[in-house]
C-alpha cells in the first residue's frame, strides 16, 4: 500500500520531540556521562520514528555538545561543558581596580555616545534628558545617593544616539558601574557637598552641549566627566593601597 512521505514541517516536529526526549533523559541521568545511547535501530523502534528523524535528533544533540558519535562504536553522552559566564558577571565592584576598568570601558563608549546624541537627539529625548538631569542634580545637591538617577541620565544620553547598541551596552554593564554607587559601598563615607557640586557641573556641561548640538563639546564634556571619575578612583586606590 502506497503512503505519503512525512512532510518537512511534520518531520521537524518529530525531530524536536525526539531531541527533547533524549535531552531530558541525559539531563536526568537516565543516560549517564560516558554511556552509549541506544542504537539507531532501537531508537527508531522505541519512538516510532524513521531513521532520518533519529539521525537529525542526534545531530542536534551533538551540536549542543551533549553527545559524540564514535566511528564504529555508537553515540556517547558527553560531560556538559561549563557554562560561559555572562559578560561583566564576574566584575567585583568592591574592588577599586574593577571600578576603574569599567570606567575606562565606559569612557571609550560614552564619549562617542554623547557626540552622537548631540547629532541625533529628538525633542522628546531632549526633554527626557533634562528630566534626568534635574533628578540627579536634586539628589546630589541634597547629599543623597544618586546612583540610580545618575545611571538614568547616562542611559538617556545613550538612547538619544538612536543606535540601540549604546543603551544595550550600558544595561549590560549595569547600574553598578556608576562610580558613586561603588564608592558608597566601598567606603561608607557620605558624599561631600563639594563633590556633589562638581558632578552637577560636569553633568550640566554634557547636557548643555548635547542640547546645543555641539558634538565636539559633548564628547569633550563626557570625556572630562568620566576621566575625572577614573582619576578620583585612582587617587582613592593609592590612598587605601587596595
Amino acid at each position: 500500500m502506497w503512503s505519503r512521505p512525512i512532510s518537512q514541517p511534520a518531520r521537524k516536529t518529530l525531530v524536536a520531540s525526539l531531541r527533547d526526549a533524549l535531552r531530558q533523559q541525559i539531563e536526568s541521568g537516565h543516560f549517564r556521562i560516558g554511556e552509549r545511547l541506544p542504537s539507531e535501530a532501537q531508537l527508531t523502534r522505541e519512538h516510532g520514528v524513521s531513521r532520518t528523524v533519529v539521525r537529525e535528533a542526534v545531530a542536534a544533540l551533538r551540536a549542543d555538545g551533549l553527545v559524540e558519535p564514535r566511528q564504529g562504536s555508537g553515540v556517547y553522552v558527553l560531560e556538559p561543558e561549563a557554562p560561559v559566564p555572562a559578560p561583566f558577571s564576574d566584575v567585583d565592584m568592591d574592588r577599586l581596580s574593577s571600578v576603574i576598568e569599567l570606567l575606562e570601558l565606559r569612557t571609550a563608549v560614552e564619549v562617542e555616545a554623547a557626540g552622537l546624541a548631540a547629532q541625533r537627539r529628538s525633542p522628546s529625548q531632549e526633554e527626557y534628558i533634562l528630566e534626568c538631569l534635574r533628578a540627579v542634580t536634586l539628589c546630589n545637591s541634597a547629599g543623597r545617593n544618586s546612583s540610580e538617577e545618575d545611571f538614568a541620565l547616562h542611559l538617556a544620553i545613550a538612547e538619544a544616539t538612536n543606535n540601540p547598541r549604546f543603551p544595550e551596552f550600558l544595561i549590560m554593564v549595569g547600574a553598578n558601574s556608576i562610580p558613586r554607587r561603588a564608592l558608597d559601598s566601598q567606603t561608607q563615607v557620605p558624599m561631600a557637598e563639594r563633590y556633589g557640586e562638581m558632578i552637577n557641573d560636569e553633568h550640566d556641561k554634557i547636557v548643555t552641549a548635547i542640547l546645543n548640538g555641539d558634538e565636539d563639546a559633548a564628547r569633550a564634556a563626557m570625556r572630562t566627566h568620566l576621566r575625572g571619575s577614573q582619576q578620583r578612583y585612582r587617587n582613592l586606590l593609592r590612598g587605601t593601597g587596595g
